[in-house]
Formats: structure tokens, sequence, C-alpha cells
């Protein structure tokens, strides 16, 4: 019986697993750094958090469908060049002796079409012709990388604020902008995370990436077009890590055919700590989000107390192995209390 107590506490700790581990690290900082815990530097934090959350938010539903995206952060990257290059070099029309400059909101939905671009050939290559998720999105990856930097020839696109007389100026505005004394990004991330919860939990949709994720025959079986919802996941994706690249680009007023490198660890690592399991079928956006404020506090508060650049990279390596961990505890404890409760004999 207290066998059983422990187990079933341990599991409850596993699911909030984020949310301690957030709330130690703000507690950690703020006794070893008296500026951490300020309005200012939190605000800061948060509009930092909001890139790796928008891209956590869209693993979310790849992960609990049982699949893995590794291309996001290319996806991100290429996404602000497509808006780069829109910006500074606007499209050729035949008959036009000059190109024509879209304004902001066509660049936006045009950069977040290129997004959705990848993220429906990821769907497509696993869903339809049965490529491992592995497999399909390193090489998606690469071909995103690969776009980026054809787009430019390798180079950057600068001064992405536009120009008065060609009317495709406030581009900067998205990720530098700030209403009712929020900033914009901060206001996408959450209205993002909230919509996505709400599509999680209660729509049909929802339901059937839980269940493709928990077992893929069964959910066929049942009638449930797997090929359909993983496509989505992996549509929903792409449009997510659009987001993050525009964002990026946005407050750069600059985009980089590098943007984004190694954007997807990360992603995966707050997926993982906020209690999403790689082996699918479980997991929560507001889970996400609590992983990819957790990565964010710790990324903060390091520098705040001038720890080297390279040790936080072995720090945040540290942090991907360690999510993996708590995964595969989580995974070993729910089994546990599922044996348990199966043979009627609760410890």
């Amino acid at each position: 019986m207290f066998g059983g107590l422990m187990a079933r506490i341990g599991a409850a700790l596993m699911r909030m697993r984020a949310l301690v581990a957030l709330a130690a690290l703000v507690l950690l900082f703020s006794i070893l750094t008296p500026s951490f815990f300020t309005a200012n530097n939190l605000s800061i934090l948060t509009r930092h958090v909001s890139i790796n959350a928008l891209l956590a938010i869209g693993m979310t539903f790849v992960v609990i469908g049982g699949g893995i995206d590794l291309s996001v952060g290319s996806v991100a990257g290429f996404s602000g060049m497509v808006a780069g290059a829109l910006i500074t070099r606007g499209i050729v029309v035949t008959g036009m002796a000059h190109p024509w400059y879209p304004g902001v909101w066509f660049v936006i939905v045009v950069a977040l079409a290129a997004g959705a671009l990848v993220g429906a050939v990821n769907g497509l290559l696993i869903a339809w012709f049965n490529v491992a998720p592995f497999i399909a999105t390193l090489g998606t990856l690469y071909m995103a990388r690969g776009a980026a930097l054809l787009l430019s020839g390798g180079r950057t696109f600068p001064d992405l604020g536009g120009d008065p007389t060609r009317h495709n100026t406030g581009f900067p505005s998205i990720g530098q902008g700030h209403w009712l004394g929020i900033s914009i990004p901060i206001w996408i991330m959450v209205l993002l995370a909230l919509a996505a919860q709400l599509l999680a939990t209660r729509t049909v949709f929802g339901r059937h990436v839980y269940a493709t994720g928990g077992n893929a025959r069964a959910a066929m079986l049942s009638g449930i077009r797997t090929g359909r919802v993983r496509f989505m996941s992996y549509l929903l994706s792409g449009i997510c890590a659009a987001m993050a690249g525009i964002l990026i680009a946005a407050q750069l007023e600059a985009a980089h055919p590098a943007t984004g490198e190694s954007f997807e660890l990360t992603a995966i690592a707050a997926v993982v700590l906020g209690g999403t399991s790689l082996q699918g079928g479980r997991g929560s956006v507001l889970g996400s989000l609590a992983g990819a404020f957790v990565i964010g506090t710790l990324a903060d508060g390091l520098v705040m107390l001038g720890v080297s650049e390279f040790w936080q990279i072995v720090i945040k390596g540290l942090v991907i192995v360690l999510a993996v961990i708590l995964d595969q505890a989580q995974s070993g404890l729910h089994t546990r209390l599922r044996l348990a409760f199966l043979r009627g004999q609760p410890e």
C-alpha cells in the first residue's frame, strides 16, 4: 500500500515537474541575482521565451501523435528569409518596370504559407509514404535550410523596416511593438497557446491526436484517419515554426539564413520537460509552455550570473538528457500504476 501511494505521488510530481522546476529556478536566481525578479527582466524573459514556446506548441501535437519534427528550426529560418526577401526585393511582375513590394500582412501570410508548405511535405512523407519521422524531418531540415541560403546567396536581408515610398513599412512592430503595455510576441504566444490547448482538449481532432499517438493501429481500426491526423499535426508544427521565424526577423529587423539552428532540440526538450511522452499519447500544450519557461528561465539566469556561453551549451545538453530520463521514469510509473489497477490490488 505504501509503495502504491509513493508511486502515485511520484506520478503526480512527474506530471507537474515543469512547474516545480520553474518555481525552483525562479527562487534560486532571485536569491543569486536580485535584478532577476524584476518586472523589466521578467518581461524581457517572457518575450524571449515566446519564440521557443511557439515552436514547442506545434511540436506538442507532433509528439503526442507519436512523431518528431527536426525541421522546425530550419523552417523558422526559411520563413524569416521569405519575409526578408519580400520586403527588400519585392516580387517581380511581368510587364512592370519595378518590382511590386507587398504590404506587411501579405508578407506575413506568405511567410506562414512557406512554413505550412514544409509542414505539409513532412506530413505527406510520413503519413502517406510511410517514411520514418526522424528521417523525413531530417531531410526537410536540410532542404529548408538550403532554400533559406539560396534566397539570398547566404547573405543577410538587413533593414526590414521597409520604405515608406514602397508602402511596406511596419514589419518590425510585430516583434518590437506593445499593446496594453505588453509585448506583441507575448500576446501571440498566449493566444496561440490558448487556441492550441482548446484544439487539443475540446475538439475531435485533439482526441484523435491522442488516440493516434497512444495506439495508431487501434485508432485506425476504430475509424480514425490516422494519416490525416499526422498530416495536420505536422502542418500545425510548420505554421508555428514559421511564426517564430517571423518574430525573430521582426525583432532583429534582419533575416539571416542560419536563424533557428538547434532550435528543434530546445523545442523537443521543452515539450518533454512539460510532460509530453516521446512515445506518444500523453501530454499537454500548457505543459509544453511551462517547459519552455523552464528552459528560458535557466538560460536567462545563467546569462545574468555571467556563466560562460560554452557552459550554457553543456547545461542545455544536460537538460535535454534529463528531460528524456524523466520521460522514461514517468512512463515506468504509469505502467506500474496501470498494472496494479488491473490486478485489483492497489499497492
